[in-house]
């Protein structure tokens, strides 16, 4: 089902800040800001050869990494994606097997314009886990 490693995601305070960081300090490629309303996040992509980072910056209050980073100050590792072929293939198996599909269970349009789902933390050692469908 999994394909390949699409990113990891790091929820940032300050996405300017973590993007200098990364391109003045670590000499990465760091894409434009891209706003996501609909996701309530600001994001860049941190491009490297074999895969992405994400840096994440609420938009609002209401954002769900305001929550996060009411309870991480500093920021962290939020999530992992991963790549697959058919995403409601994937979203029904999983939940055939138990899995929880965040939200509606419906994909949404993520960063890269590809339909992603998130998978309940719980159910995946702690971590949680969005597939894109690439």
């Amino acid at each position: 089902m999994l394909g390949k490693l699409n990113h990891v995601a790091i929820a940032v305070p300050d996405l300017a800040k973590a993007s200098a960081l990364y391109r003045d300090t670590l000499g990465a490629h760091v894409s434009a800001p891209q706003r996501l309303p609909e996701h309530g996040v600001t994001v860049v992509f941190v491009e490297l050869d074999n895969t992405k980072v994400e840096l994440l910056e609420p938009l609002g209050a209401e954002s769900p990494i305001a929550g996060f980073l009411a309870k991480n100050p500093d920021g962290g590792m939020h999530h992992i994606c991963y790549e697959v072929a058919d995403i409601a293939a994937a979203r029904d198996a999983l939940k055939a097997n138990g899995a929880r599909v965040l939200g509606d269970g419906e994909p949404k349009i993520g960063a890269h314009g590809n339909p992603v789902l998130f998978l309940h933390p719980k159910d995946f050692a702690g971590t949680l886990v969005e597939l894109e469908q690439v």
